[in-house]
């Protein structure tokens, strides 16, 4: 079986997917009865000097310029690309990754591939992006509607309120995303921090609010706070408790640093299914959320952290979250969830009977 891959946004919780993925079909499914590709896009937080430790050499990588936002000129060269490519290539499964690879990679399927044999994984609709005008997320609504009934496909939904948005649009499976807990070390690290410490990890951009996020700090300076990551929005982090660590080296680092938190905190203003969210969970953290599409289905409200509609409902959550035993009690509630809800072997193993079925 030859399955293609297309990711316009090969970065953070996508390449995280597809490293995930691709890795459990080599190791479970056997490489010799796989070929894999990926048509990947570089965005500015990828280092691409990292691909070749994180994925199997058996993977073939095909970069090819792709722009997240409308742009003609460009998106008319990706697609003539895209469709000399999959006429090379001839794949038996195509996957496509964000709403620009679903919308380029459907169109140029058209007569390659057959219409059940193209899949799409949102990651987070572009629809329910906040830094764009209602008008324009009403035609990125209507372009997903469009797309679906022209030129076809399956969509992948990864959690329950994707899934309600994408059995909207057309024919939808439900596989939830997953985090590898055979392969990766989840340490649980119980060391008491001298200052109650709450931290995050992605990029510092518009999706990830860290205006937000500097606001919770200002009202909390007994709180330290931790960003790891970095990004173009840098400069809204202004709260002296706050430190920004930058990208760190390995997985297994950015794990370990992660582990030290007493409090995961994600106040997005749009997501997928976060991995970041997981991972946290996997840590055993309580995490503080904001209440939209993605995590509402990976935080369970009251059991396992909070889902906050405003910086202020975030302070009173990591206020409870102070008293430890409550806090102790919610990061054993959110271990358990994810490794009921959310291995990937047991969730990647549903997808790959859909790939065959």
């Amino acid at each position: 079986m030859k399955i293609l891959h297309i990711a316009e946004a090969f970065s953070t919780g996508i390449y995280t997917y597809l490293r995930d993925l691709t890795s459990f079909i080599i190791h479970a499914h056997g490489a010799e009865d796989h070929e894999i590709i990926i048509i990947y896009s570089k965005r500015d937080v990828l280092d691409e000097s990292k691909i070749k430790d994180d994925f199997s050499d058996k993977i073939k990588f095909i970069k090819l310029q792709m722009t997240r936002d409308i742009n003609p000129k460009t998106d008319i060269q990706s697609f003539l690309e895209l469709r000399k490519i999959l006429k090379v290539e001839k794949p038996d499964i195509l996957h496509l990754h964000s709403s620009k690879a679903g919308v380029l990679g459907r169109m140029a399927a058209v007569g390659i591939l057959k219409r059940d044999k193209i899949f799409y994984s949102p990651h987070g609709y572009a629809f329910l992006r906040q830094d764009i005008s209602p008008s324009s997320q009403k035609i990125f609504r209507l372009i997903e509607k469009s797309v679906q009934l022209f030129f076809g496909g399956i969509t992948i939904g990864s959690g329950e309120t994707e899934l309600k948005f994408a059995r909207k649009i057309g024919k939808t499976y439900f596989v939830r995303n997953g985090i590898d807990f055979k392969n990766q070390i989840f340490t649980q690290d119980k060391t008491q921090n001298k200052r109650f410490t709450v931290g995050t990890i992605g990029v510092l951009h518009a999706q990830k609010n860290p205006q937000g996020f500097n606001e919770i700090a200002l009202k909390m300076p007994d709180v330290d706070f931790v960003w790891i990551g970095n990004g173009e929005l840098a400069n809204q982090i202004t709260a002296p408790n706050i430190t920004i660590t930058g990208w760190v080296g390995t997985r297994q680092e950015l794990l370990t640093r992660a582990s030290a938190f007493d409090v995961y905190l994600q106040v997005s203003l749009w997501e997928g299914l976060s991995i970041a969210i997981l991972e946290a969970m996997a840590l055993g953290k309580p995490i503080v959320a904001s209440n939209i599409v993605g995590n509402k289905d990976s935080v369970e409200d009251g059991k396992t952290g909070f889902l906050v509609n405003s910086m202020d409902e975030a302070v009173e959550a990591i206020r409870k979250l102070q008293n430890s035993p409550i806090r102790e009690e919610m990061g054993k509630a959110s271990f358990e969830r994810c490794k009921e809800l959310f291995d990937k072997d047991k969730n990647f193993e549903e997808l790959i009977k859909i790939y065959k079925s």
